[in-house]
């Protein structure tokens, strides 16, 4: 595999908003050179409360930032997206500091690794919040080139256009540690918490055996994610 194309990195919750615009600028730069990229994460799934801190704590050296992000998803008046295997996101960071609008589409998980086809974008955070309460109004935001792909390929855009289907809290610690970008995440749900690390990679196999080590080595318990957050959002119920 080749060198992987540079992935934008959002700032950390001190930065300010002049400083975040400036950063959309640049990510949205970004988007309009890669529009469509396969992501690849490694993804191994914590047990409870006490892997987690244990993680946390053995990786608080190499501690870059802590994000607080709120993830809402959308849907087609007749499931057009869900149909098709993909989903649309928005996900606002502290509140409502920034936003970033997601497309992710024909997911794949097997062994510990998630391959997805992802397109992202910076979203205005008060007009997000605004298509959260009222979403037949992201069929009326002409600015979007996410936008403009799902009403051009999955048809969405009749009837009612878009419907909410909720969504549910994050509490994302990011470390830099032996080349690798960790995240290590905290995923609230109405029904429950969920942790997880994952690791973006170019080379998920040769990232995994690392991260297993990590954990191994250090008496922390972990097995293979299965489903994607959205996918344990949807069933209602966290993963036995």
């Amino acid at each position: 595999m080749g060198t992987p194309d540079p992935q934008p990195h959002f700032p950390p919750p001190s930065a300010s908003i002049s400083s975040y615009q400036r950063h959309c600028s640049l990510v949205w730069s970004f988007l309009q050179q890669t529009p469509k990229a396969m992501e690849v994460e490694v993804k191994l799934r914590l047990p409870d409360a006490a892997a987690h801190q244990k993680l946390t704590d053995l990786l608080s050296p190499f501690h870059t930032q802590t994000l607080i992000q709120e993830n809402i998803f959308f849907d087609g008046s007749n499931s057009e997206l869900s149909s098709n295997l993909a989903i649309l996101r928005l996900r606002f960071y502290d509140v409502d500091r920034g936003c970033v609008l997601c497309l992710k589409a024909k997911p794949v998980i097997s062994d510990g690794v998630s391959r997805v086809l992802e397109l992202e974008e910076p979203f205005d955070p008060v007009l997000g919040r605004v298509c959260v309460a009222e979403p037949w109004r992201l069929t009326a935001v002409d600015s979007s080139d996410i936008l403009k792909r799902v009403r051009e390929e999955y048809s969405v855009g009749g009837g009612q256009g878009f419907v909410c289907l909720g969504g549910f809290r994050n509490v994302r610690g990011v470390y830099k540690w032996k080349g690798l970008k960790i995240e290590v995440d905290e995923s609230i749900y109405d029904f429950g918490t969920c942790y997880e690390l994952e690791c973006e990679s170019s080379n998920p196999d040769r990232d995994k055996q690392v991260l297993e080590n990590l954990l191994e080595e250090n008496g922390i318990r972990f097995r293979y994610s299965e489903v994607s957050k959205f996918a344990i959002f949807r069933s209602g119920k966290l993963p036995e």
